[in-house]
């Protein structure tokens, strides 16, 4: 009877033993519980202050780079104003740090009170140099930008500048939403009746400042290809530049490479108006009816103007134009989407193909499949891209 009571006691003892232990779990699951609770409640306010801090961040980028589109023409306006100034032509011929008073006077400006200004924007864009003589005057110096500014030079971009400034190439921009809702003619044909080509052709004045922008970008891309690919002219005795405008790139080409024969081909009038010898001969024509032979044809920022259908038919004229055997098509184009390490002109790029859907019918920059696509279409069997540090690539296509 003793035994039995002492079992039955050890007995209570162990279920309110297991009973406080079940007890102390539960409180110690609800403890848990309550600090997961705190902890995700603290996590979750944390994160809304950190995205309430990132809208107020970007409330505030979005408020300065606003101002960016409402006057993003003043830069372009600015520099123009510049260019025919001759402000980088005077601060050059000075040969060191001049005075606004002196620019004025350099300039023939009836007073120096605008030109104060306009130095003054052109500073602050880090165009200009602002300097400070001893004597507390204010002097004005070159930069390596403003020396792109200049109207001669290996360098300058002026003449890019003066054509897409003009008012024959600023007006088709008006018309850009209506070219995206119909998809029909260019925005330059709503703006002017007709397009591109055949306006510069009854407008000799216009047709020259595309030669002198053309020009530009000639120098700067032929400098990185013969630069940094000079293998790509390696056992080629002759091309042909299709689509060459005043035989810039030839001219260099052949200055760099004597022993290649050098054709520039362009559209009757363009040709007339280039510029004579330098090793350079020059053919009138039509680029979709034929194109003269040689062992390289070369295209320089020729077929992004037009649409695919039309760049085979052109890559095939140029195909029948070399040797099926040690021929090629060397194309300098932008290829849009593949951005290397470092490269900072990928927005250049796109910036190009919304010049393209302005200026031409059915232009645009192309990526490496639509390349593929035109390139393949027009009947080659391979074709390779070299990255020369420009805006465009080297595309090379062979037979």
């Amino acid at each position: 009877m003793i035994r039995s009571s002492k079992i039955s006691n050890k007995s209570n003892l162990l279920r309110k033993q297991e009973s406080l232990e079940l007890e102390s779990g539960r409180l110690k699951d609800k403890y848990t519980y309550m600090e997961e609770q705190v902890t995700t409640a603290k996590t979750t306010e944390a994160q809304e202050e950190e995205e309430e801090e990132d809208r107020r961040d970007e409330e505030a980028e979005a408020s300065i780079q606003i101002w960016k589109y409402v006057f993003g023409f003043v830069e372009m306006a600015v520099v123009k104003c510049a260019i025919e100034l001759g402000i980088s032509e005077a601060l050059e011929k000075h040969g060191r740090p001049i005075a606004l008073s002196e620019l004025s006077s350099a300039l023939g400006c009836r007073e120096s009170s605008s030109l104060g200004r306009i130095m003054r924007f052109l500073v602050h864009q880090r165009i200009f140099k602002q300097n400070l003589t001893p004597q507390g005057t204010i002097t004005y110096s070159q930069t390596a930008i403003s020396r792109r500014l200049l109207r001669r030079g290996e360098n300058s971009m002026s003449g890019f500048i003066l054509l897409e400034s003009s008012p024959p190439m600023l007006a088709p921009w008006h018309a850009l939403s209506s070219k995206v809702m119909a998809e029909e003619a260019s925005a330059f044909e709503a703006a002017h009746g007709e397009d591109v080509w055949s306006y510069a052709a009854g407008n000799p004045g216009h047709s020259e400042l595309i030669n002198e922008a053309m020009s530009c970008d000639a120098r700067i891309a032929m400098q990185a290809i013969i630069g940094n690919c000079p293998g790509v002219f390696d056992g080629v005795d002759s091309v042909v530049d299709v689509g060459g405008g005043d035989g810039t790139a030839m001219r260099m080409l052949v200055k760099a490479f004597p022993w290649i024969r050098g054709i520039n081909f362009d559209l009757p009038h363009v040709v007339a108006a280039a510029p004579v010898g330098d090793g350079v001969e020059h053919v009138g024509g039509d680029m979709f009816e034929s194109v003269p032979k040689a062992d390289v044809a070369f295209l320089m920022w020729v077929l992004h103007d037009w649409s695919d259908d039309e760049c085979i038919q052109i890559l095939q004229k140029c195909k029948e134009a070399i040797p099926s055997e040690k021929g090629k098509v060397t194309i300098v184009e932008a290829v849009v989407g593949e951005v290397i390490d470092h490269d900072k002109l990928e927005h250049v790029r796109l910036m190009l193909d919304m010049v393209m859907m302005a200026h031409t019918s059915k232009g645009k920059e192309r990526n490496f499949k639509e390349w593929e696509h035109v390139i393949h279409r027009a009947g080659f069997s391979r074709f390779v891209i070299k990255p020369i540090h420009a805006v465009q690539s080297i595309i090379e296509a062979y037979p």
